[in-house]
């Protein structure tokens, strides 16, 4: 029987522990001959990452075990953790940063870079197949005391524990070389400050001599306004680059002398925002066929008819991982996901379009209790498109009083070149389980739709985001889907940001959760010194270079416009976290005191940008149910109390 209660109200069988216990997530994937393999993060164990192999006959295991951890932290962000090379395992370990190789025979694990003065004084990523023997890899090192005095370069680690070599530093960032078939060139991606490497980035080749020694690089693609996000080699005399100069990453073809060629001309995304090193777009297929991921799904580029056709599978697959996809026998293997399935290692068949799960999925809750985001489409007063997925309250259990409209919570993402998808997500069904609708907005800024759609964001950073999240909140609560009322926002990182700006400069919402944000846009700039090198100089676009913009930087901080809070906050912060420090959020909480405003503040130990334990995630889920509960004035049953300040 239906159980008639208020929305926020309804209980479900999504724990925030189960929530926490599907955290588990498959990244870095890719293929060792018949095997597939990739990284695991496990939050049960404190988030540590494993490597985990799929073999041909169907048994999986892991081949990396406690305490070892497969991640990095360069550019903060990471990238590419693993390697297999002649039956030996290199990685990446998250303690101490060190890259090392474990035989995959014996098990022996040995160092193969030395130990740094001070943890994370060096750090390694985005490993790729060298010369024999050898590893090449991007080094970042530590050059002083604050946290923007970074050095990186290009470095050949031996296999067999020898002294490594430098191959270049062409650039202040870099990608990983990638060495030619014939073993004669190398060719990688670099770029500078300001420029973010969806701004614009160059595609580098440099000669090899016969000892390995990179020569001069020459630059054959990209420039300030034209970004290169993946390259691939795809004979001695060629390669295969994503670049966007018509407006949208699409698959080119770049010869040696630089001649450049679109395979296949579209107003569409095969390409995105390259935040991590070792982010994957497209894979050749053969006969001059590529599988792609346009816009978050798996298609088929194929170069004689120049057209890219979706990959029609059983399971609706609307959101492919970049971290890693692969050829597999005759289909692809990668990480999906879709309104009604969470992210899972699959191989999906070409041929007939068939889904095979290649590891175990943690039971779901009944469908009954989770909610299938809706695509919809808004627009701004200037007639621009503002796409958005709403998940409206599903529990097969309750039903609300007559009459009655559901809070709403927009969920702006992070980057904020990041983007939303139409996916099963247990964070946001823990709320629309329990009666609370969601709404995650691909505000002006998002990656997917072009780079003008990406560059609406550009100086407007606090102004667009802010005003596309009031938009099509006010929209879903003007056509009665929910209660205008009831409207609170809630985002990390750059979500974070939008959230507390959002929250200092409108009376839209009536509370909101902040969760690792950027508050003093000022002090968060290079000179700052309250955030990494990776994204020093990001606000020079976002904002405006400074000193010419200095009062647009004060004029736009939420620690600024504390005065005009609209309501209630929740923040949430990881005390490691090197990309948004805790000091912001300690300034602004502290700035709250006395003011009659109620807040609450919660500080995890041992979490970074993001939170990858299991009780971190616990006590942050029920402690935001528990707050939206007492602002918005329903019971939330089960669910500590959150002690509030005023």
């Amino acid at each position: 029987m239906v159980e008639i209660a208020p929305y926020g109200t309804w209980t479900s069988p999504l724990s925030a522990a189960a929530v926490a216990a599907s955290g588990d997530s498959a990244q870095w994937l890719d293929t060792v001959g018949n095997d597939v393999w990739w990284a695991e993060a496990r939050t049960g164990e404190g988030g540590r990452v494993t490597v985990v192999r799929s073999r041909a006959d169907g048994t999986v295991e892991d081949v990396l075990p406690a305490p070892w951890s497969a991640r990095n932290r360069v550019h903060e962000y990471g990238g590419r953790p693993w390697l297999v090379l002649d039956d030996v395992l290199v990685f990446t370990h998250w303690a101490d940063q060190r890259v090392y190789r474990r035989d995959l025979t014996t098990g022996e694990t040995t160092p193969l870079t030395p130990e740094p003065a001070t943890r994370h004084q060096i750090r390694y990523s985005d490993l790729r197949p060298g010369r024999t023997g050898e590893v090449w890899l991007v080094r970042e090192r530590s050059t002083g005391p604050r946290r923007v005095d970074i050095a990186r370069d290009l470095l050949a680690v031996p296999l067999d524990g020898g002294p490594a070599r430098v191959l270049t530093a062409s650039h202040h960032f870099l990608t990983a070389p990638r060495l030619s078939p014939d073993g004669t060139r190398a060719a990688w991606i670099g770029w500078n400050h300001p420029a973010m490497p969806w701004d614009g980035t160059e595609l580098c080749i440099a000669e090899l001599d016969e000892h390995g020694t990179f020569g001069p690089h020459r630059v054959l693609a990209g420039a300030a306004d034209i970004s290169v996000c993946q390259v691939e080699w795809e004979s001695a005399d060629s390669l295969l680059a994503l670049l966007d100069p018509d407006g949208w990453w699409n698959l080119h073809r770049v010869g040696l002398d630089g001649d450049i060629t679109n395979l296949a001309p579209a107003e569409q995304e095969i390409g995105g925002a390259q935040w991590k090193l070792g982010t994957r777009w497209f894979t050749p297929l053969g006969d001059g066929r590529f599988a792609v991921i346009a816009s978050g799904k798996l298609a088929i580029l194929d170069e004689a008819t120049r057209e890219v056709t979706p990959v029609t599978t059983a399971a609706d697959l609307t959101a492919w991982s970049i971290n890693g996809f692969a050829v597999h026998g005759n289909g692809i293997v990668g990480v999906a996901a879709g309104p009604k399935r969470k992210g899972a290692v699959v191989k999906v068949g070409l041929d007939d379009g068939t889904v095979t799960e290649l590891a175990a999925v943690p039971e779901s809750p009944s469908p009954a209790y989770l909610s299938t985001p809706v695509e919809r489409t808004f627009e701004t007063q200037d007639g621009e498109r503002i796409p958005a997925f709403v998940h409206l309250p599903a529990n097969a259990g309750f039903a609300a009083p007559d009459g009655e409209l559901p809070p709403l919570l927009v969920y702006p993402h992070g980057g904020p070149t990041g983007r939303d998808s139409a996916v099963l997500d247990y964070e946001i069904a823990y709320f629309t389980s329990r009666g609370i609708a969601v709404v995650t907005v691909n505000y002006g800024g998002s990656t997917g739709y072009g780079r003008a759609y990406r560059e609406r964001l550009r100086e407007q950073w606090g102004v667009v985001d802010v005003a596309d999240c009031v938009t099509v909140a006010e929209a879903l609560a003007a056509e009665g889907t929910v209660d205008g009322d009831r409207l609170a926002i809630r985002g990390g990182s750059a979500g974070g940001y939008t959230s507390a700006a959002s929250l200092t400069t409108t009376t839209t919402y009536r509370a909101g959760t902040v969760m690792y944000p950027i508050l003093d846009l000022t002090q968060w700039t290079g000179d700052g010194g309250e955030t990494h090198d990776f994204e020093s100089r990001y606000l020079d676009g976002l904002i405006g270079p400074l000193p010419d913009a200095e009062q647009r930087y004060r004029d736009r901080s939420p620690i600024n416009n504390a005065g005009t809070l609209a309501g209630p906050l929740l923040f949430l912060q990881g005390l490691e976290d090197e990309i948004c420090p805790p000091e912001q959020a300690d300034r602004f909480v502290a700035g709250l005191a006395g003011r009659d405003i109620e807040h609450a503040y919660l500080r995890f130990e041992g979490e970074q940008h993001g939170f990858r334990k299991a009780e971190t995630i616990v006590a942050a889920l029920e402690a935001e149910l528990s707050f939206y509960g007492q602002v918005f004035g329903f019971e939330t049953p089960g669910v500590p109390k959150l002690r509030l300040s005023r």
